[in-house]
Parts: C-alpha cells; structure tokens; sequence
C-alpha cells in the first residue's frame, strides 16, 4: 500500500503531487488525529476536513488517533502503518531532522520505502510552486511579527513578499518549519473539486491565534 502521511496543509499537498509526477500515486492518505493541541510531531487545525481533501482527490482516507504523548505517539503512528501494509510512505518533511529522523526510523524497522520529494527544498522556491497553482491558506500563526491579520489568507506572491520581510527582521523559516504558521489547503493540481468554506472562527491567542474552519463543502 502507497501511502501518504497527510495534515491536510501545504507541505504533505504538495509532496504528494511531487511524488505521484514521479510514478508513485498514493492510494491512501493517513491522518494523525492527537489528542494534544502542542504535539511534537504531528499538526492538529482542521485536520476534521482532510476527508473531504482526500474526497477530492479520489484516494481513501483514515484517522490514526494518538493521545500526543511525546515519542509515545510514534507507537501509534507505527502500529497505523503496520495494521493498513503500508509498503511506501511519502511525507511532507522540509527541514525537521526531529521529525524527518523519526518517521525514517519507523519506516526501516516496518520494511517501508519512506520519500520525502521536499527535503531541503529552498523555501521561495515551495512558497512560489504553491503561489501559482495551489489554494493554501494560512490557518494558524505563532510566530514574532506574525498576527491575526495573516489568518485565512492565501499564499500568494503578496504573501510571499510579507513572509519574506519577516525572514529578514526576524529569521523565520518561510515554510514553517519551526512551528511559525500552519496552513491548509483548499485547491489544488490534485483535486477534482474545491473546497468552499462555508463558516469560520478565528480563536486568539494574544497577537497570535487560529483559523478554525467550521463547515465547508466540495464545488466545481
């Protein structure tokens, strides 16, 4: 079975259509559900609508459920490749040794062939693939000079150029990497349809907060 770990935001989108140009098209997307807001490895807002992204994308889709323990959630992730034969994995990873290190660990002890077709891609170079031919939105900010005002907008060549400013005053990884921002995507190469999103809530957290999508819905 040919799977991708999936969050439903732009990194693991992308990898995906990365993966399937080159010959190797997931069958099924897996989807870490942790019972922790904070956990180390896997990404939690609006992860309740990645069905709906695999719907559009015509590949099955499961939940993994994990309480978010650290390290002991790698027990789960486990035991979820190994019960659904996963053969091929493809993630998302970019830069995180932490977790890029982790899910290779598991992977060699399951006999997997784990691709991960974004490692060490330039940052500008992700941000303007997305820019042209995705519909990512930003749905979570937690980094210095980033605020609510980012919540909900699309990473286009605007975006970029805010993204830019903020790697140059205050060294942010452009992609996220270190936990600045968290995305999900509405549109893309891959999808048949889109998502609309019907209803929305942000919820603050000081100058930083969360775009919780509420109801949505697959369109033309």
């Amino acid at each position: 079975m040919i799977a991708g770990l999936f969050s439903g935001g732009k990194d693991s989108t992308l990898a995906l259509h990365i993966a399937a140009e080159h010959g190797t098209k997931p069958e099924l997307l897996i989807t870490m559900r942790s019972a922790n807001s904070d956990s180390f490895m896997f990404h939690k807002p609006n992860i309740e609508f990645c069905p709906m992204q695999a719907e559009a994308m015509g590949i099955m889709h499961l939940f993994v459920d994990t309480d978010g323990v650290k390290e002991e959630e790698l027990i789960d992730l486990e035991e979820g490749l190994r019960q659904n034969r996963v053969s091929v994995l493809i993630t998302g990873a970019i830069a995180s040794t932490y977790q890029k290190d982790r899910v290779e660990k598991i992977c060699k002890k399951l006999g997997i062939r784990h691709i991960a077709p974004l490692w060490g891609i330039n940052p500008l170079r992700e941000l303007e693939t997305l820019s042209k031919s995705y519909e990512a939105i930003i749905t979570k900010v937690a980094a210095e000079g980033m605020d609510i005002s980012y919540l909900g907008k699309r990473i286009d060549a605007p975006m970029i150029e805010r993204l830019r400013a903020l790697n140059e005053k205050y060294g942010i990884n452009m992609c996220f990497e270190g936990g600045e921002a968290e995305s999900f995507v509405l549109n893309a190469p891959l999808f048949s349809k889109r998502i609309f999103i019907e209803k929305h809530r942000i919820e603050r957290e000081g100058d930083f907060g969360t775009f919780i999508i509420e109801s949505a819905k697959l369109v033309d």
